[in-house]
């Protein structure tokens, strides 16, 4: 007997997957609790279509991130920050400074996808990973440097 899954079933399927089971299994527990319905020729169809609209969707999503992360990998920013002697700074560079100073260069950045394990707290250049969707992700140059008097 044909299914198609209504939830997540472990190890059975994923929502919305055509699977194949006992007629006494499907008939008695999965359509009753509502977990599965059987699967017409009709519905099959419309799963097989709306798997391939999700799969062109998310095609394109992911060839529009890798776009964004090409774009951001060719820009680098400067941030001037306060030091004191010997070059110790004044606080810190985070992530909200480095996707101000990228909005300022007119690429826009969202500071929730920069991933920073702590603050920049050193002169120098810097690798700051943006992850961005669908699993690709840039890395963004940053150079701190000192703020002049």
């Amino acid at each position: 007997m044909q299914v198609i899954l209504r939830e997540d079933l472990e190890n059975l399927g994923k929502s919305g997957e055509v699977v194949t089971v006992k007629p006494g299994y499907g008939r008695n527990y999965l359509i009753p609790q509502g977990l599965a319905v059987t699967a017409t020729k009709a519905d099959v169809a419309r799963v097989a279509h709306e798997k391939r609209v999700i799969a062109a969707r998310n095609a394109k999503l992911q060839k529009d991130a890798q776009a964004e992360a090409d774009r951001l990998n060719q820009v680098s920013v400067s941030i001037a920050v306060a030091v004191g002697e010997e070059d110790k700074m004044y606080g810190s560079v985070t992530a909200k400074d480095i996707a101000e100073a990228y909005r300022e260069k007119g690429v826009a950045v969202d500071s929730k996808k920069l991933v920073l394990d702590e603050p920049i707290k050193t002169l120098g250049l810097s690798e700051v990973t943006a992850k961005l969707a669908h699993g690709v992700t840039a890395t963004l140059k940053v150079w701190v440097v000192k703020k002049e008097a």
